[in-house]
């Protein structure tokens, strides 16, 4: 199947309409959601599922839409740029266009659902370019996962099965209906995440916040910023504060972390794209071909093209 990239020519950014393929079983019979949904009940810019018929895993790959994860019981690994996290019951997950993301590890018990939607879905509750100020666990600064308590998490679950409700009957109003319950829905997650103090971590400055937020910025800002100086400059630290703390919590270098962002990237268009190990080089800001498959190789231990053809 044709791969639909956006923007940046040879990185894969899947959009919502051509990415079933990548995250749903074949003969996924569940029917949740949009899992086996009448065409004419589908309303454009949202999809719900069940973690019924999910692959057993997703990515690293990139969209260019938002998604929630909701995990009500067992339990998956998730990776959000160089974020590492384990949902467990109660756990919720955000990603926003242009993040890199997988999950594995799929728990044989795991059961849950998740939303991807476009941002201007929402656009007559709120528009697209203040979703991340709205709701800042969509924000590159914010805490990209929560863990809720048994009230607002049994919520959440609620407003999922009155989404499937609204679009398996299809009743005059449900699209109206279906954005209603998607922004409350989030509107309770904010809720917990203002409650928890969350949203304060985007400025704190201690060590076990530091990390993180070198990580997001990281993520961000690495096809750019190749040198440690960098970030400890967005951060307001020293460049040897940077790497000793994050040495200390991660047990890694500051420049380890930006070359494993690096090496994400890479797998993920050698993965998805049958883009030229020389334009991939040149994509990622490497000075010559031979730089990249040294670089790559010196990462993972094999060269791009012997990954690109177990991938």
């Amino acid at each position: 199947m044709m791969k639909t990239k956006l923007n940046k020519p040879g990185i894969p950014q899947y959009v919502l309409n051509d990415f079933r393929h990548l995250h749903r079983q074949e003969g996924d019979t569940s029917g949740f959601g949009y899992s086996n949904l009448d065409v004419s009940k589908r309303i454009a810019g949202i999809e719900i599922y069940s973690s019924e018929g999910l692959r057993p895993a997703v990515g690293p790959l990139k969209s260019d839409f938002y998604r929630v994860s909701i995990t009500l019981s067992g339990s998956v690994d998730v990776q959000l740029g160089l974020e590492q996290f384990k949902h467990r019951p109660g756990t919720l997950s955000f990603t926003f266009p242009g993040q890199v993301f997988s999950k594995s590890n799929i728990a044989a018990d795991t059961f849950g659902y998740y939303i991807l939607f476009n941002g201007d879905f929402l656009q007559e509750l709120i528009p697209g370019d203040m979703i991340a100020t709205e709701f800042p666990f969509f924000d590159y600064a914010g805490v990209p996962f929560i863990q809720l308590e048994p009230a607002p998490i049994a919520a959440v679950a609620d407003f999922c099965g009155k989404i499937n409700e609204e679009l398996q009957q299809h009743r005059p109003g449900c699209e109206k209906a279906i954005r209603m319950y998607l922004y409350l829905l989030l509107l309770e997650v904010k809720r917990s995440y203002l409650s928890q103090q969350l949203h304060l971590t985007a400025t704190d400055t201690r060590n076990t916040y530091l990390v993180p937020r070198f990580k997001k910025l990281v993520s961000q800002h690495f096809l750019s910023k190749k040198r440690v100086a960098d970030y400890a400059a967005l951060l307001g630290v020293t460049p040897n504060h940077l790497n000793r703390t994050v040495k200390e919590i991660t047990g890694h270098t500051a420049s380890d972390a930006i070359s494993q962002m690096l090496v994400q990237e890479a797998k993920a268009i050698l993965r998805y794209t049958d883009t030229a190990v020389s334009e991939i080089s040149f994509q990622l800001n490497f000075s010559d071909p031979a730089g990249f498959n040294r670089f790559f190789r010196e990462q993972t231990g094999q060269t791009p093209l012997a990954f690109r053809k177990n991938a």
